[in-house]
């Protein structure tokens, strides 16, 4: 059982709601909370109960926030010729979309001169997700 306290305004963005209404909760003893100085804090089984569903703890550390991270990449690919653009571009397209569900959505963007047989592709997502879709992007190329 964890004794994590949430102050009003943490409680207010885990819901969704405006702090005065999570206040108002309090006061009008829907919200069990306790007073330390001049604020509320609610614990994290007060919390649960009130929503009637498990909370999952934050992942942050003190600033109540869990921690994300996200790359930019934009890969410039020299003497591609049409299809093995359309196969990287099928690939990675394929690889995004069949990715496992739950994390951050993975974007991706490819364009390819035919005139300057060059191409761009431009991923942003998570770390792991970006570094294996290198990984598959160094496969084609190899081959």
């Amino acid at each position: 059982m964890s004794d994590h306290l949430y102050s009003v305004e943490q409680v207010a963005e885990r819901l969704g709601l405006h702090p005065r209404t999570v206040r108002n909760y309090v006061r009008d003893g829907r919200l069990p909370a306790v007073r330390i100085g001049k604020q509320y804090r609610i614990a994290h089984a007060d919390l649960e109960a009130f929503t009637g569903r498990p909370v999952p703890e934050p992942l942050g550390g003190s600033t109540g926030r869990a921690r994300h991270t996200e790359v930019s990449s934009i890969v410039e690919i020299d003497a591609v010729g049409a299809e093995t653009a359309h196969r990287l571009t099928t690939l990675l397209t394929s690889a995004a979309a069949t990715r496992g569900a739950g994390g951050s959505p993975l974007r991706i963007e490819t364009v390819h001169d035919t005139e300057r047989a060059r191409m761009k592709v431009v991923v942003i997502g998570s770390l792991g997700d970006t570094a294996r879709l290198f990984d598959y992007m160094e496969g084609v190329l190899a081959s």
